[in-house]
Formats: structure tokens, C-alpha cells, sequence
């Protein structure tokens, strides 16, 4: 059973930063493709970025390109969304997912957290 555990959310000041956390448990992290989505409240869940198993890979939604940035740590079984330049059409209920394979990281993951709200005050 694969778990994954995001951390790290709250509230910042347009203009600032947040990072947030993924842990993943039950299955070594290198396994798998992992990505980040956002829900906004009366919106639809959409993808804000994925990075591959060995990290070279990434791919980033042209609303974040620039600003926000995915790293993982392997040893630590840890994922990574560091957010810069923040809005408050950033405001959302981040989610971390994983997948087995990249392709499949930004439509159809295998693996979803249960999410952390991130708010950004203008």
C-alpha cells in the first residue's frame, strides 16, 4: 500500500514563497513519477507540474512556469513543490500523486495524498 503525505501548507503574502512536502510510504520513492495538482475552491483539479523517477524529466503548467519548482530527494522517499512569486489565484488544495510512468503523471496517476491548503493573501 503506497501513502503519501503532504506537508508543509499555509498561509503566505502575495509576493512570497511556500514550499511543500510529499512523503511517500509503503513504496521506494525512485519507483515512481510524482506530480503536483491544486484544486481551488468552485474549480476543477488541475495539473501544476510532474518530475520523472530520476529527476531529469519535468514539466511545469505554463500558469506556474517560472515560479514554482519540483525537486525530489530519493533517499529521503521525498517530494518537493517550492512556490515563488506567489498569488492569490495560487490559493488551493495541493495535492502530491504518483504514477509508474512519467507519461501518465499529469492525467492519470496511480497514487494521490490527501492534500494541503495553501492560501495566499493579497
Amino acid at each position: 500500500q503506497v501513502q503519501l503525505v503532504e506537508s508543509g501548507g499555509g498561509l503566505v503574502q502575495a509576493g512570497g514563497s511556500l514550499g511543500v512536502s510529499c512523503a511517500v510510504r509503503g513504496r521506494t520513492l525512485s519507483t515512481y513519477s510524482m506530480g503536483w495538482f491544486r484544486q481551488a475552491p468552485g474549480k476543477e483539479r488541475e495539473f501544476v507540474g510532474g518530475i520523472s523517477q530520476s529527476g531529469v524529466r519535468q514539466k511545469y503548467a505554463d500558469s506556474v512556469k517560472g515560479r514554482f519548482t519540483i525537486s525530489r530527494d530519493n533517499a529521503k522517499n521525498t517530494v518537493y513543490l517550492q512556490m515563488n512569486s506567489l498569488e492569490p489565484e495560487d490559493t488551493a488544495v495541493y495535492y502530491c500523486a504518483a504514477a509508474e510512468y512519467y507519461g501518465r503523471i499529469s492525467g492519470a496517476p496511480d497514487y494521490w495524498g490527501q492534500g494541503t491548503q495553501v492560501t495566499v493573501s493579497s
